[in-house]
């Protein structure tokens, strides 16, 4: 049988709010004691609930699709680590980004594969605030740091003699930082401002992992600022992110178009088909999902979109670079080599 996961609320001696909320957070226990609600204590994501007959073919499928990624992952960051010739701004900005999704899949995807093999589907409220703390945090950072990567291909091509001096490394070191910081911070911000007061619309998330929409829509105080205010940092760092890498390629392609040689285009327009690939899935996933006031319209599509985000979008980032640039291959190709010169 499973758990109940609502509680009663408990007379108001025993309950202990958050200082900053204590006022409104008693007002509403008041109203809830009145009207017989219950208090939601923990959450249950639905998940994959619905599917029943395809969980055992779903659990195989992303754990390979998962493992797979993290070796492309650690394999790029190795190959940059290794090979002199890829020390530059451009390819430790994506050895960060691969160290970035690593870290991203982590948050959400060995949850929701024990949430395949589990009956239970619960996860407490600190859990799922850490969550999503982290995955937004990890998502908005993303956002900017393909920005900053498609910065550093506008220095690179538009100004190459003064791509050394721009691009130093302390500055790359303090553009990173920043890109972090900033992303980290609107994440602590709309995780605060939707955990800021309890739930008692249910306890079911629809959804694998914590979202803002499907659980904003549990929370006693639905706020109509609250949810615009959310909306409006999500088009922030989507779409401003969006644009600012548009303008970049914008200097970019009248750049390119003016050199005399068409060796010289091709090769320009090389280095970038790689992030130009990554730019359009990932923005196009985030503008699907945020950039929409309810994002919650219709569930399941949100599910099969964020199943795209979350693990496929991730498994294409190593392909795309692998495959799509050329000075990686060869790095790959020379480092596979040397190890099999190695074990010879």
């Amino acid at each position: 049988m499973r758990r109940l996961v609502l509680s009663p609320f408990l007379p108001m001696q025993r309950v202990k709010p958050a200082e900053t909320a204590s006022a409104s957070w008693a007002m509403i226990a008041e109203k809830l004691r009145g009207n017989g609600t219950w208090l939601v204590t923990q959450f249950v994501l639905v998940g994959f609930s619905n599917l029943p007959h395809l969980r055992t073919t779903l659990f195989p499928l992303f754990l390979l699709t998962y493992l797979v990624t993290l070796s492309g992952n650690v394999t790029i960051i190795t190959i940059i680590h290794v090979d002199r010739t890829l020390h530059t701004p451009m390819y430790r900005f994506l050895a960060v980004l691969s160290l970035s999704e690593t870290c991203y899949t982590l948050v959400t995807i060995p949850n929701m594969l024990a949430h395949l093999l589990m009956e239970s589907q619960a996860i407490s409220i600190p859990a799922c605030r850490a969550q999503m703390f982290f995955f937004l945090g990890l998502g908005c950072s993303h956002c900017f740091l393909l920005t900053l990567m498609g910065y550093d291909r506008y220095v690179a091509i538009c100004h190459p003699l003064r791509y050394s001096v721009i691009m130093r490394p302390a500055v790359c070191l303090c553009l990173g930082a920043l890109v972090f910081c900033s992303g980290f911070s609107v994440a602590l911000i709309e995780t605060c401002m939707i955990f800021s007061s309890p739930f008692c619309r249910g306890d079911r998330v629809e959804h694998f992992f914590c979202d803002i929409a499907p659980v904003l829509r549990l929370s006693c105080t639905q706020s109509a600022l609250k949810a615009l205010g959310i909306f409006f940092l999500s088009v922030l760092v989507v779409l401003v992110s969006f644009l600012l890498i548009l303008l970049s390629y914008a200097f970019i392609v009248a750049t390119i178009v003016r050199m005399p040689s068409a060796t010289g285009r091709h090769k320009a327009f090389s280095t970038c088909a790689a992030h130009l690939t990554v730019v359009i899935v990932h923005f196009g996933c985030a503008a699907i999902i945020y950039l929409r006031p309810d994002s919650g319209a219709n569930p399941e599509q949100d599910r099969l979109v964020a199943v795209f985000y979350t693990v496929v979008t991730p498994l294409l980032n190593p392909v795309v670079y692998t495959l799509r640039n050329k000075e990686v291959r060869v790095a790959l190709r020379t480092t596979l080599a040397r190890g099999c010169g190695g074990v010879q």
